[in-house]
């Protein structure tokens, strides 16, 4: 029924609560069935990253990432410090300025990347091509003689690019792609992709503050020939003597990691292995998002706010309330609804953290990616109908 009519029946509480409320989009839901004993139990705790055996499992982490991936034999694959944006900031920090860069921003993230290259590298031939939340940049606008930034998925605008189609196959620029929740539940193009970047917190469900860093033979060509006019601290050098360091590409990281947090990260490795490889987590993210999105669809308050389908993230899903009463209020207005409507959620213990973006529209944001279960989507939906209709009559 409208809810412009005069009266709105409420959906009575629901009985069933998801077994995992779990939905935050950063740091994400761990993998199902996880236990902090079975992480500790294969953790070399008290030991230097440096020995055999803790180095060991470094390389073994990095291995069967890129087996997962299936990324290109002749890429590299590396664990660096400080995240997705450690990883990303190195190599912008590393490689731009060889050429003319295009960077593309419809959210946070990337506007990020735009301000590091404006007003700290201050690149002069630097172009930011924009879009609003929950659209995408003109992509065929970008230059094949320029060097390439974007996200491929839009952490925080639940916009992402439905496919590499728009980069030149020929293209004289290198591209870097901020993955980070991409992998493993996107399908990357790897011939596309110069310098891609993630981090083990998002479809990994992993723990914090390491980044994954995979470079192409054309990245290193550039790391080998061009030298930055700017200092680089420590944690963002990746070549020596005009070489690359290859031992950050074998375990041998640059700064001390935490060695629970490897553990942490072979224990999601090992999981998804276990499961089917990449072809599963990427149809367990596909079918996440197909549940939420089929409730979207049949439910007259809310909508994605991506408006076109073939951009929508199964992953970072980001929705807005079009509820008549709750539009008509203004910007502080609408992110007041949101807020209690997410602290009803988490005092019922349905759903934590759904909140979306601070800078993204008012809205929610729901985690659909490899390590939620479809069966916790679908009770979280009636949870969803419940808490508006409570707060929607209040208005």
């Amino acid at each position: 029924m409208s809810h412009t009519s005069a009266t709105l029946v409420a959906p009575a509480k629901p009985a069933i609560k998801p077994a995992r409320p779990e939905f935050s989009s950063g740091p994400c839901p761990k993998r199902p069935g996880w236990s902090a004993e079975a992480v500790a139990r294969i953790a070399f705790l008290g030991r230097s990253h440096r020995a055999a055996a803790p180095k060991a499992q470094l390389r073994d982490a990095i291995e069967r990432t890129a087996k997962l991936l299936n990324v290109p034999a002749d890429y590299r694959v590396g664990i660096v410090p400080a995240s997705d944006t450690g990883a990303f900031e190195m190599a912008m920090w590393s490689m731009l300025g060889a050429r003319p860069v295009d960077m593309l921003v419809w959210e946070s993230f990337g506007q990020g990347w735009a301000t590091d290259a404006t007003k700290q590298l201050r690149l002069s031939d630097c172009r930011v091509l924009t879009a609003e939340y929950g659209a995408l940049p003109e992509l065929g606008e970008v230059r094949k003689d320029a060097d390439i930034c974007f996200t491929w998925n839009g952490t925080t605008s639940g916009a992402r690019v439905p496919d590499a189609d728009w980069i030149p196959a020929d293209r004289e620029g290198l591209t870097f792609c901020d993955a980070t929740s991409a992998a493993f539940a996107q399908d990357l193009d790897w011939a596309k992709l110069d310098v891609t970047t993630f981090s083990w917190q998002k479809a990994m469900g992993g723990e914090g503050a390491h980044g994954v860093l995979i470079l192409s033979p054309r990245a290193v060509e550039r790391l080998e020939s061009f030298t930055p006019d700017r200092p680089l601290p420590k944690i963002f050098r990746l070549t020596k003597g005009g070489k690359l360091i290859e031992g950050i590409f074998k375990g041998e990281t640059i700064n001390t990691p935490s060695m629970l947090c490897v553990a942490d990260c072979v224990d999601a490795l090992g999981w998804m292995e276990g499961i089917g490889g990449l072809q599963a987590t990427r149809a367990r993210a596909d079918a996440n998002y197909a549940a939420l999105q089929a409730w979207v669809d049949r439910t007259d308050w809310i909508a994605n706010l991506v408006a076109d389908p073939a951009a929508r993230s199964n992953t970072s899903v980001c929705l807005r309330i079009t509820d008549p009463a709750v539009a008509a209020l203004d910007d502080a207005g609408q992110r007041d609804f949101v807020k209690k409507l997410v602290k009803i959620l988490e005092t019922e213990e349905a759903a934590f953290d759904i909140g979306g973006y601070r800078d993204a529209p008012a809205g929610l944001r729901i985690w659909c990616g490899t390590t939620v279960d479809t069966a916790d989507v679908e009770a979280l939906t009636p949870w969803l109908d419940w808490a508006f209709a409570e707060l929607r009559a209040k208005l």
